[in-house]
């Protein structure tokens, strides 16, 4: 069990830094995805995955020893599936005014997809036990080391899971998207 939490602390991390330059970078900064008639719900995709996740880790990562919240994150994770199938079908023609999607952006779509859903898989393999008796649900971590790094990373990154969120859902509003342009005017 050691294993499994310090490998989900691995992918947690690689997941959120590639996520944020994905995300925050290339989709809102960049790319300004929100401004595009052609992309704006593809940015609704984006928007409702970074509420997902923030739930996610919540649901999850965070109230790990709560099997309520557990079955509450287990919808929030099936909704995520459904949401990435809908944002993944949609990107084709959400990107034709970039020319499409470049292939280096692809690759780390798939990347960031990938330590995503692998951190969740391992977590869940961790959380459910399956013998003879049936399945049941493990609550006690508190004696695996690396359970308290894992949990105080989840909590961590909330934070910034909920700033995410935030800022995908505040480039809808004419006032804030002003000044955040105004922003990227003077960076770069």
């Amino acid at each position: 069990m050691e294993i499994a939490f310090i490998i989900s602390i691995v992918l947690l991390i690689a997941y959120s830094l590639l996520a944020l330059f994905d995300g925050v970078f290339l989709h809102l900064y960049k790319y300004r995805l929100y401004e595009h008639k052609e992309s704006k719900f593809e940015h609704l995709t984006h928007t409702v995955r970074a509420v997902l996740f923030t739930g996610i880790l919540i649901a999850l990562f965070i109230n790990i020893e709560d099997n309520r919240w557990f079955l509450l994150g287990i919808a929030l994770v099936v909704a995520d599936i459904i949401t990435l199938v809908i944002d993944a079908y949609v990107e084709k023609d959400s990107r034709s005014f970039m020319g499409g999607l470049p292939r280096w952006e692809y690759i780390i779509h798939l990347l960031v997809n990938g330590f995503h859903f692998a951190s969740i898989a391992v977590f869940l393999v961790v959380k459910i036990n399956l013998d003879s008796n049936g399945i049941t649900l493990a609550n006690n971590f508190q004696q695996v080391e690396s359970f308290h790094t894992f949990r105080a990373i989840a909590v961590n990154l909330l934070f910034g899971a909920v700033l995410i969120s935030l800022l995908h859902i505040l480039v809808y509003f004419p006032k804030f998207n002003f000044y955040f342009n105004k922003l990227k005017l003077k960076c770069c």
